[in-house]
């Protein structure tokens, strides 16, 4: 069965080798500082050393590949005929490690460098790809690559895609779809599946046609205890406020404690513990009705909106 998106299909160049060749006898030598200040990555780069605590690994790599994609434009200047590299990448990674951040970042950097016309990026998961009847699952598949070309599909948890325990699933469709546009309209769009490690590892092992089509495997670790109080303090300061006078070593406290437990999904975790602390704040707040609240006390986190999580035997939250 054949999945076709018209309108699509890159145009095939025009003038053949010799006039590849004129047109790099012609064109002068450029470096990579060249690419770099017309393209402007290197400050997307920046930001995401910058924005992004941690992920040593994870920043190294994508500035190799900024690197091969700028070499790849220099190679291309002089007329040096090779296949266009192959972007599809693979995230894995627990909860809460940065993966959507970085694909949005990625995003940017390949619209930049010219290797997708528009630059966005589109998350999806099982169910935008996969109806639950017959014939509901191509439309909807192609539905989303229609809105992800020219930029970024991201497919969070792709490994839902297959279920061969259940002979009436419909993924193994979308799945079929995927391959074909991730290798026909590949100058066009940029798949990226992020999951759990293990998992994503047996679902490759599952779709030896889809683990051939990724180039990158990138693998987002854990945030250490300090890297997450570091986030803590960059998520607050992003709402104006700030942790009052030994608010920030409860904090950290609270940060041993619940890393014990389960569920904890790093940076997604240290965000929602904020947002109830923030909700004590404003409780605490709110019952001094006729006190005056200075700047200071709206943005102050106190210790004591911190001990009643109940990780410290405290309340329901």
């Amino acid at each position: 069965m054949s999945y076709s998106l018209p309108g699509f299909i890159a145009a095939a160049g025009k003038g053949g080798p010799d006039a590849a060749a004129e047109t790099a006898a012609a064109a002068p030598a450029r470096s990579v500082a060249d690419v770099l200040a017309e393209s402007m990555v290197e400050a997307v780069l920046d930001d995401i050393d910058r924005e992004l605590i941690g992920l040593a690994p994870v920043k190294q790599r994508i500035r190799d590949i900024a690197a091969l994609l700028v070499i790849d434009k220099l190679r291309a200047n002089q007329g040096l005929a090779a296949q266009a590299p192959s972007l599809h990448m693979c995230f894995t990674g627990n909860p809460g490690t940065g993966k959507t951040t970085v694909a949005m970042r990625m995003a940017e950097i390949l619209h930049r460098l010219g290797y997708v016309r528009k630059g966005h990026l589109v998350a999806v998961t099982r169910d935008d790809l996969v109806g639950q009847y017959i014939g509901h699952t191509a439309p909807k598949t192609r539905e989303v690559l229609n809105k992800a070309m020219g930029g970024v599909l991201f497919i969070d948890e792709a490994y839902y895609l297959y279920r061969p325990e259940n002979e009436r699933d419909y993924g193994q469709e979308a799945i079929e779809i995927l391959l074909q546009v991730m290798e026909n309209q590949r100058d066009d769009l940029v798949v990226i599946l992020a999951g759990y490690k293990d998992r994503m590892d047996t679902f490759f092992a599952s779709n030896p046609g889809l683990s051939s089509r990724i180039a990158h495997h990138l693998d987002f670790p854990d945030y250490a205890h300090g890297e997450l109080l570091a986030i803590g303090d960059r998520m607050l300061a992003d709402m104006s406020y700030r942790f009052g006078e030994g608010a920030r070593a409860t904090f950290g406290e609270y940060l041993t404690r619940r890393l014990e437990r389960p569920h904890f999904a790093n940076a997604r975790s240290v965000r929602n513990a904020l947002d109830r602390m923030r909700l004590r704040q404003a409780s605490r707040l709110f019952a001094d009705r006729e006190r005056a609240l200075t700047r200071e006390d709206l943005c102050t986190i106190e210790a004591a909106d911190i001990r009643a999580s109940r990780v410290f035997g405290g309340g329901p939250t």
